[in-house]
């Protein structure tokens, strides 16, 4: 496996670490639940944003570059500024390390170091900072994954990821039951669409086509979306996901003689969400949840935004969800009113000037 160096400046790093890494604060106030007492990320404005994960491009055009990722890897010498710093993962070969070159500002050393290498969209890799030879992991990012050696790992993942990083596959059956009848396409008629979008051409075609088009559901990814926004922007909304389907879960089974809620017919469902929009859930431990409609209200969230978000983050996987604005948004002469494609990047759309 060749790695593939991908030439940034010193601006470019800079720009993605002054915001977020370059305050002298260290006041806690971007604790809001995800980390342990102490815990130094705690200052680090989006601690989330690191490794920076970036839109590739190659220079020839959009087709070509679509399929990759530049990420770039930082690490903030300041407090002892080391000899040398490199980075080791599974993106390279097995013990491979890439070298990270000093950041200058001005013609100085500004303590931080940085390599960014090309990495294919939709994949999952683990790695660890060389630091003057000893092995540490990222001081910034807060995913961490434990290997099966039992060693703990930094992780991060490209744009499109559809490997399960938060969720287990319990919760995700019962979470695509839950937002199925949140979004639009719970419908038949919008089911029909959906069906039709993706059935319709051959698998051959579909690759080209639909380049972030995965075993799809009807709810169009939203699922592999919110497993990602709670790896990565909103880790601290993990925890009311575990607890809050593990209640539901069961609520559910209570009312449904002991069987898998995620089979539950839809008018549980439907009784399910009014009693939660009202914090009126019968058999609901509120001793470990004070308020489902908080809860709800999160997933209302995470789900819309899933369904109609850029297929980099994950869920409109395809653009499904754009297509269905497309087709149903039109005027008198039945051109569309929801035009997306001249606006987003090919292969998805006709832009040639946003590249995603």
């Amino acid at each position: 496996m060749k790695v593939e160096i991908i030439e940034k400046d010193d601006q470019y790093v800079l720009n993605h670490c002054t915001k977020y890494l370059a305050r002298d604060s260290s006041d806690a106030r971007h604790d809001f639940g995800q980390y342990e007492p102490g815990d130094p990320r705690a200052a680090v404005c989006e601690a989330w944003r690191f490794p920076v994960v970036d839109t590739h491009w190659d220079g020839a055009g959009a087709r070509t570059s679509f399929a990759f990722n530049d990420v770039t890897f930082v690490y903030d010498g300041r407090a002892a500024f080391p000899e040398s710093v490199s980075v080791v993962g599974t993106f390279a070969p097995l013990h491979a390390l890439v070298p990270l070159r000093p950041v200058l500002f001005a013609r100085r050393p500004t303590g931080f170091f940085a390599a960014t290498v090309r990495i294919a969209k939709g994949q999952v890799h683990q790695y660890k900072f060389a630091v003057d030879g000893a092995y540490v992991l990222d001081p910034v990012n807060p995913q961490q994954t434990v290997a099966d050696n039992g060693r703990t790992w930094s992780r991060l993942f490209t744009d499109a990821c559809s490997v399960p990083l938060t969720l287990s596959r319990v919760e995700r059956d019962l979470l695509g039951r839950l937002v199925r009848h949140l979004l639009p396409f719970r419908l038949e008629e919008n089911r029909r669409f959906v069906r039709e979008v993706y059935e319709s051409i051959d698998r051959g075609a579909r690759g080209t086509e639909f380049p972030l088009s995965y075993q799809l559901d009807e709810e169009v990814g939203t699922v592999n979306y919110i497993d990602k926004v709670l790896a990565r922007q909103e880790r601290q909304h993990a925890v009311d996901y575990h607890i809050c389907l593990d209640l539901i879960g069961d609520v559910l089974r209570s009312r449904f003689g002991g069987l898998d809620p995620a089979v539950a017919p839809p008018e549980m469902y439907a009784d399910l969400y009014a009693q939660m929009a009202a914090e009126r859930v019968d058999g609901w431990d509120y001793g470990r949840y004070h308020s489902p409609r908080y809860f709800l209200l999160l997933l209302r969230r995470h789900a819309m935004t899933g369904a109609f978000a850029h297929p980099r983050h994950g869920g409109n996987s395809g653009a499904a969800g754009w297509m269905y604005l497309e087709s149903r948004f039109r005027d008198a002469a039945g051109d569309t009113l929801f035009d997306w494609r001249r606006a987003v990047e090919e292969p998805l759309g006709r832009s040639t000037d946003y590249r995603g």
